[in-house]
């Protein structure tokens, strides 16, 4: 009887790990499918920040992450200034009437650069890595316009809207390449994540060294070339 029991309780456990496997693979597939499938429109910004013509916007996710300040010296005293080392953000797509992470946003090396990639290199660019296929894109500004100056960019305040251009991609440990024919990525509708006031714990020398993490918002758009 309790032979019987076991087998039983073993059987159940394995059905279980089955479907458990089953409704993972069934979610990556759908996931990478439909992020593969987005039918993007591209947006209509400022000339300033429009890719060349020839590009077009075939993906986009929304992020929610932040951006870095460190308190540097400023004359006799200290101001917030931007931590370009800390770029962080989650980018996600609707789908099924959920938010579904698509891409992470934040710093590496570039592992592999362009022919539009500094040299020498930094220690680090902008990097966007696929959660579904773990390809790579490394991108950086060229372009900025100020919020609240253009309606692609409406929030006054934020963070600029930027325009950027791939100095680098990299396949995925398998072979996928979701993000390696980015030519361009747009930042657009930012909202938030800029510095607070220098009166906000940096205005003195003794406040040097201080770091802070602002919450924004923004939209990316990833842009390839004609095919």
């Amino acid at each position: 009887m309790s032979y019987n029991f076991g087998r039983q309780t073993r059987k159940s456990a394995l059905v279980r790990s089955l479907l458990v496997a089953a409704i993972t693979l069934a979610y990556t597939f759908g996931t990478a499918s439909s992020a593969a499938a987005q039918k993007v429109t591209s947006p209509t910004t400022s000339a300033k920040i429009t890719p060349p013509a020839g590009n077009s916007a075939y993906l986009v996710g929304h992020a929610l992450g932040t951006q870095g300040y460190v308190c540097l010296p400023k004359g006799t005293g200290a101001s917030w200034t931007f931590n370009g080392a800390r770029p962080e953000a989650s980018l996600f797509e609707g789908l099924a009437g959920l938010d579904r992470q698509i891409i992470t946003h934040f710093l590496s090396p570039n592992a592999s650069p362009n022919q539009n990639a500094p040299n020498p290199l930094p220690f680090g660019n902008a990097t966007w890595q696929s959660s579904i296929d773990s390809s790579k894109v490394w991108a950086k500004p060229i372009e900025s316009i100020a919020a609240g100056s253009d309606p692609s960019c409406p929030n006054t305040g934020a963070i600029a809207c930027l325009l950027l251009v791939s100095v680098g991609s990299q396949a995925g440990p398998t072979g996928g390449k979701l993000l390696t024919t980015t030519t361009f990525i747009q930042r657009l509708n930012t909202k938030g994540g800029s510095a607070p006031a220098d009166d906000a714990g940096c205005s003195a020398t003794t406040d040097v060294g201080h770091q802070l993490l602002v919450p924004y918002s923004a939209d990316y758009y990833f842009f390839r070339g004609a095919e």
